[in-house]
């Protein structure tokens, strides 16, 4: 009887390996190896905060399409009375995420993609999780600084955040810019979470893998779904 083969994943990419072999990889990615618990966290923080702040942030920018007194007042001025507010962006979310992305940053410029030896389509997404990953940190740093940043220096700003993120989305190459930031958000959660359950051992077999590819598939297409309604409600 053939032993069945496994995708697994390593921190040089993608690998089709059968039984005993998968089990020898196994024991390769333990606590003896140096970063193993940095891949871990890595993986861990994907998730949450990383991804459940993508989630509350989709959610948060749809109320858009209530209009702009319900936008700055419910959703922005609830968020602006929270305590500890600038504590909880800080070490909450700035840092999470910060070490997220300069992680996987190194595992990018430490990987090798192998995509001729390992033409797997698994192996493909794997390495657009790594440059989706980059443009997002890009995306990050401009989102931050048209928005966060701007509402510090600017009181207008931070009074009607609706009005200030109308007035940039209605230059097409802003919304644009701001359409291909959620969309590689998205791809990167999704693929984050279909990988992440083959790291924590979640979905071992093929038959797993299969029907957690579809799962996250579909949080995608919801997740983008969600991120466009927000744009287009800005623009209403």
């Amino acid at each position: 009887m053939a032993a069945a083969t496994y995708i697994v994943w390593g921190g040089s990419g993608a690998m089709a390996v059968t039984g005993s072999a998968a089990s020898c990889f196994e024991m390769s990615t333990s606590i003896d190896n140096p970063h193993f618990l940095a891949r871990r966290l890595h993986s861990l923080l994907g998730l949450l905060p990383a991804g459940g702040f993508l989630m509350f942030h989709l959610w948060e920018n749809s109320q858009s399409r209530f209009g702009a007194e319900h936008y700055n007042r419910d959703v922005v001025g609830q968020l602006q009375q929270l305590n500890y507010l600038p504590l909880l962006e800080i070490f909450v979310i700035a840092l999470p995420i910060l070490f997220h992305a300069v992680y996987g940053v190194r595992i990018m410029y430490t990987g090798r993609a192998e995509l001729a030896r390992y033409p797997y389509l698994r192996n493909r997404l794997y390495w657009l999780q790594r440059i989706s990953g980059v443009g997002i940190l890009v995306f990050l740093l401009v989102h931050v600084g048209l928005t966060r940043f701007w509402a510090i220096l600017d009181s207008g700003v931070r009074a009607d955040l609706f009005g200030h993120m109308h007035a940039l989305l209605s230059h097409p190459s802003v919304f644009g810019l701001y359409l291909a930031g959620i969309l590689l958000a998205v791809l990167h959660l999704a693929n984050g979470l279909w990988s992440m359950g083959i790291v924590w051992g979640v979905t071992t077999s093929p038959r797993a893998q299969q029907l957690s590819g579809y799962a996250c598939t579909g949080i995608g297409v919801l997740l983008a779904g969600l991120g466009l309604h927000g744009l287009i409600g800005f623009l209403l």
